[in-house]
């Protein structure tokens, strides 16, 4: 009887470890969360620029990683965090997306936007709006409400105003910076400033976002690879979470963001060496400037750029914030 008991006694006291390692990872994965922005990728150096607009930069990364980190932490979305930490950038001057995009051709604003949901590969688009004050709403609007993947120009306004989203007239949109960039082709800042968010929320679902004015002097309605999915913006739970930025012809050629993606699935390349293939090999070769933020299906966080610096920030529950350029 005695042996019994104690054999019994054993066995509930390996149950109960067992149970309670088992809660205890369940507890440690449902906590983890991460989040990385970029506010775009160019041949400069950050030292040149001057310091007051050096320190302007870094608040505003600094701002809006810890906007998405706290969405993060207290239990919300991948896609809430995309898209507030965005919409923080778009609404600054300082970047090539909302308020700070650049000026067409024709001295016109002319916005793209994607997001997408790694749960269930939903996506949203838009391509050449003029009035949605943060396009990645409207993004996100076509998303969740439309049955369609991408609206562009006017349709896309319009689609916007009926389901009430803020719009702007032209003029909030125009800033000084941006026409005289315009007005002397300086090319190089043009194609730098789009802006993109990758998150990894605590229920383990990813969400990627990317904004942009386009580049400086476009002519012909030219769209880059911002908003089209798979190439500037892709999610997959399965996968990762992937945001681009840099010369979006060579990134739409490269179909890249998706190419990362496929190189985790069919060849099981780790996300940083998946990265590194496309931006480091791939688009180098074709002579692409591009850079990439990106976040793995275990909430790790890497990115990857081929030119001088890039401006990212990130933060997940077990690291700190990190706020770069070089």
């Amino acid at each position: 009887m005695m042996l019994r008991n104690y054999i019994v006694t054993i066995f509930s006291i390996l149950a109960f470890t067992v149970l309670a390692t088992g809660q205890s990872e369940q507890n440690s994965s449902e906590s983890n969360w991460a989040i990385v922005i970029h506010g775009g990728a160019g041949n400069f150096h950050f030292a040149d620029i001057e310091e007051a607009k050096r320190e302007a930069y870094l608040n505003k990364l600094s701002e809006a990683i810890e906007f998405g980190a706290k969405l993060l932490k207290e239990g919300g979305t991948s896609i809430d965090a995309v898209e507030g930490a965005i919409r923080m950038l778009e609404d600054s001057p300082l970047f090539n997306a909302g308020k700070g995009s650049v000026f067409t051709h024709e001295g016109a604003i002319e916005m793209d936007a994607s997001i997408m949901n790694g749960e269930n590969l939903n996506a949203g688009a838009v391509a050449g709006v003029s009035k949605i004050k943060n396009p990645i709403s409207g993004a996100r609007l076509i998303m969740e409400k439309s049955r369609h993947v991408m609206l562009s120009g006017q349709g896309a306004d319009s689609y916007a105003a009926l389901n009430k989203l803020a719009l702007e007239d032209s003029s909030y949109f125009r800033t000084e910076n941006r026409l005289k960039q315009l007005k002397d082709m300086l090319e190089k800042e043009g194609k730098m400033g789009t802006v993109g968010c990758v998150a990894f929320d605590k229920h383990g679902n990813l969400a990627a976002g990317t904004s942009t004015g386009g580049m400086t002097n476009k002519e012909y309605g030219r769209i880059g690879d911002s908003p089209i999915i798979g190439c500037g913006t892709y999610a997959n739970n399965n996968t990762c979470g992937i945001s681009f930025t840099g010369h979006g012809e060579f990134i739409i050629r490269e179909v890249a963001a998706h190419n990362i993606s496929a190189l985790m699935e069919y060849g099981h390349l780790p996300l940083q060496e998946a990265m590194q293939i496309v931006i480091l090999e791939k688009l180098q070769q074709l002579g692409g400037s591009a850079g990439a933020i990106g976040i793995d299906n275990n909430g790790q966080i890497h990115w990857a750029f081929n030119t001088t610096a890039m401006f990212r920030a990130s933060m997940s529950n077990s690291s700190a914030k990190v706020v770069e350029v070089d």
